[in-house]
């Protein structure tokens, strides 16, 4: 990245610390430096490229993307895109989802390669693989039990949604994750549920299913921690992780908004714990948040429970339409992974592009390839 980033001079640095290190200054100071760059970058590669951007993704970045969306939305696009070049502002396994389904001569390019997702590094293929030979070996999959269907949310490496469809299962995001739970039994008896514990309660108790048939596995415990019984008696199996964002939010801070701003509607992600879920007004996936708020009448005011910077850029969209819209914590819930895309990071990647170097490409092996395809185009026959 050489030549892309200014070092300011150290008494600079020293005087304006103490302003930059607040969330909301973090926020309210966007880095345009890059734009005229990035904007010739663009024009001059012209359709062979096409910038995917997450909803989480910051606003300088996310200004240029061609689509953005959810990760559902986004994997369509990928899936229909004829671009050469597909440049994803967002994290490392949407990447792989885009070569995945993406045609053999399309490229996907990772603008910073440490643009990870801590949910989906919470369950790797070896622990998947041990957790499913514990559950054969106790007789959970077998057809006497009713069988099981393996299902892994969008947040997963390539390698977990190739087990899931190599086993009969598929991808679920937060938008279809009811209609992926209603396609899993109506084949089997039970699901294993990779990896976020919140979304898999969440949309099971939705469903009807008491807490009492749902068991979570820990992947650092033998046999999960969980008796042989309990996991013949289960419905759904939850593997033991969550999103580092979400997670944040607690039932107190329902409590608070319902105490100090009375009238205010709490909208929150399935990625919330189940508390703070079964306390709120509304539970969906990002896009439902912004539909949700898109169809509220004028003087309607929201408490939201999701990431800053979209909840910051709904605010700001909202307002002049004379509706209100508050983080449902305000101590700052940053997808800070998702924030390594950098607008240093995507002129980079561009002009690399433009003298006809790719790189950071994101390519997953053949034959991973071939079973998180499966899987992922099972998904985009599920309805929403």
């Amino acid at each position: 990245m050489n030549g892309l980033l200014e070092i300011a001079p150290a008494a600079a640095v020293a005087e304006n610390v103490a302003d930059s290190c607040s969330l909301d200054n973090y926020l309210a100071q966007p880095d345009h430096t890059m734009d005229a760059r990035i904007a010739a970058a663009r024009e001059k590669l012209g359709t062979d490229v096409v910038l995917l951007g997450h909803h989480y993704q910051r606003d300088e970045v996310i200004r240029f993307a061609d689509f953005t969306g959810d990760s559902y939305k986004l994997s369509k696009v990928a899936a229909e895109t004829d671009a050469k070049y597909m440049l994803f502002c967002g994290v490392h396994f949407m990447a792989e989802t885009a070569d995945v389904l993406g045609r053999p001569w399309q490229q996907v390019i990772l603008p910073d390669l440490n643009a990870g997702c801590s949910m989906a590094d919470m369950a790797e293929i070896g622990q998947v693989e041990d957790c499913w030979d514990s559950l054969e070996r106790a007789g959970v999959t077998d057809e006497a039990s009713g069988g099981m269907i393996p299902l892994t949310y969008m947040n997963s490496a390539a390698a977990i949604k190739a087990f899931c469809g190599e086993r009969g299962g598929l991808v679920c995001t937060s938008s279809n994750a009811r209609g992926a739970f209603e396609w899993a039994f109506a084949r089997a008896g039970k699901i294993l549920f990779l990896p976020d514990q919140h979304l898999g309660r969440n949309t099971a108790f939705a469903m009807g299913i008491p807490l009492t048939e749902m068991v979570v596995w820990d992947p650092y415990q033998i046999n999960g921690g969980v008796s042989p019984d309990r996991l013949k008696a289960a419905k759904v199996i939850l593997w033991k992780g969550h999103c580092s964002v979400h997670q944040r939010f607690l039932p107190e801070h329902v409590d608070r908004v319902r105490r100090e701003e009375p009238g205010m509607q709490v909208i929150v992600h399935p990625e919330c714990r189940w508390e703070v879920c079964q306390k709120a007004d509304d539970v969906g996936s990002t896009e439902h948040i912004i539909q949700a708020i898109e169809r509220a009448l004028e003087g309607s005011s929201f408490a939201v429970g999701t990431e800053i910077h979209l909840v910051n850029r709904l605010a700001k969209r909202f307002a002049p339409l004379g509706k209100r819209v508050i983080t449902l914590d305000d101590s700052g819930c940053l997808c800070t992974t998702m924030y390594r895309i950098s607008p240093q990071h995507l002129a980079w990647a561009l002009e690399n592009l433009v003298e006809g170097r790719v790189v950071n490409r994101i390519k997953v092996d053949d034959d991973v390839k071939q079973w998180a395809r499966v899987a992922l185009n099972r998904m985009l026959e599920i309805r929403i």
